[in-house]
């Protein structure tokens, strides 16, 4: 069965950093032809776009929110896509989810229906 399961979400001071992981198992393509994003869902709020990567990774971009804190990469080799985390505020509080696109670079999607694939989240908690 297809899926995407993600990890690394904690418990954080603010100020502190993670590194979430995103692992691809039995995509009916290659790992390497999907354009990857992570988008995120604070507690009783709607879905937030965080950030994108193309497929080989040598093009991302991420919201306004989180430019020059987080960073997205990918180990095509692993099938795995990252997020770090850095300077973590209160309000990135929330769940992460990873998604994937086949042969598209993802925009700045929020829904879900534009994705293939979405992960079950892990959730990133950022408190003092």
């Amino acid at each position: 069965e297809e899926q995407l399961v993600e990890s690394g979400g904690a418990s954080v001071q603010p100020g502190g950093s993670l590194r979430l992981s995103c692992v691809a198992s039995d995509l009916p393509f290659s790992f390497s032809t999907y354009g990857m994003s992570w988008v995120r869902q604070a507690p009783g709020k709607g879905l937030e776009w965080v950030s994108t990567i193309d497929s080989d990774g040598g093009t991302t971009s991420y919201a306004d929110s989180v430019i020059g804190r987080f960073t997205i990469s990918r180990d095509n080799a692993k099938n795995t896509v990252y997020l770090q985390m850095n300077s973590l505020k209160p309000e990135d509080t929330a769940m992460y989810y990873c998604a994937a696109r086949w042969g598209v670079l993802p925009a700045r999607w929020t829904d879900r229906r534009q994705y293939d694939y979405w992960g079950q989240g892990t959730q990133v908690t950022v408190s003092s």
